[in-house]
């Protein structure tokens, strides 16, 4: 089994169409025919199901669709990693989410860039779970999360602590002198899933049981735009908030009887890499 045959898959897989995997792949229509029929014909499986005018993946194609993609994306980083080797120092693979990624680390990674110009950096945002899945998988070699990975092989330390604080937009003058949580009940609040489980629990605690929101995100970097220019309300982190109050466009609302927990995030990382990475966790 060749790389080549599942980079077709992969693109035969999303694309549905062996015409368009042909123009993506720059190579003919019978080429890409031939190296899915020899694909199955090694895994003894169907891949697919094929009618007139498009593909769709068996049930079989949709669990190797998961092992394909994963060898992909593991060969094309070491092949960066190898290639960076006769470029670079180091080669460093970070992952974060996007909120802990704009309240602390760019700073960080900043400093880290002017102490250390001849590494190179592979900079990755996401969600919490995709990049512990990706640490696990040898993806990453550091990541910055909400969650916490309890694995002995792994180092999972508190990176930064920061408390959730609920802004509107500048200009709405309601609840000037604070907000009690029965009042923002009956506000519109714009709900962002921070996946923090304990955190996200209380903020929907705060709220009736099965209440509706009217807009709900996973990420709260996303969030802003909805808040400018409208009464309506949220809770983001302090540190990411704190741009948006100096600059005159965010409001801070006092909680007069209730308050939020605190939020940890974590960095976490594989322990045998902590000689790699010293530079870049001990970096101020």
């Amino acid at each position: 089994m060749n790389t080549e045959a599942l980079q077709t898959f992969v693109v035969l897989a999303s694309t549905k169409s062996y015409t368009k995997t042909a123009n993506q792949l720059f190579v003919a229509q019978s080429t890409i025919t031939k190296r899915i029929k020899e694909l199955e014909k090694e895994l003894e499986i169907p891949l697919f199901e094929r009618t007139n005018r498009s593909v769709k993946l068996t049930m079989e194609g949709e669990q190797f669709r998961i092992y394909a993609e994963q060898v992909m994306e593991l060969t094309e980083t070491s092949l960066a990693q190898i290639a960076a080797i006769h470029h670079f120092d180091r080669y460093l693979r970070i992952g974060s989410a996007d909120s802990i990624y704009e309240g602390h680390l760019a700073n960080h990674i900043l400093a880290y860039r002017k102490k250390h110009p001849g590494d190179s950096l592979k900079i990755s945002i996401g969600l919490s779970n995709h990049l512990l899945d990706q640490l696990q998988g040898d993806l990453m070699d550091v990541v910055f999360t909400y969650l916490p990975l309890n694995k002995a092989s792994y180092s999972s330390k508190v990176f930064k602590q920061d408390r959730l604080v609920l802004v509107t937009d500048i200009s709405n003058e309601r609840y000037a002198k604070g907000i009690k949580q029965q009042e923002l009940v009956g506000e519109k609040y714009l709900m962002c899933n921070f996946a923090l489980q304990d955190v996200g629990e209380y903020i929907r605690k705060l709220f009736p049981r099965f209440h509706q929101f009217e807009f709900v995100i996973d990420d709260c970097m996303k969030i802003v735009p909805y808040l400018l220019g409208q009464d309506n309300y949220t809770f983001l982190p302090e540190d990411m908030a704190a741009t948006y109050i100096a600059e005159g466009k965010l409001r801070k609302v006092k909680l007069l009887d209730f308050q939020t927990p605190i939020i940890n995030s974590y960095i976490v990382y594989k322990k045998s890499k902590e000689n790699i990475l010293r530079d870049f966790l001990q970096i101020k």
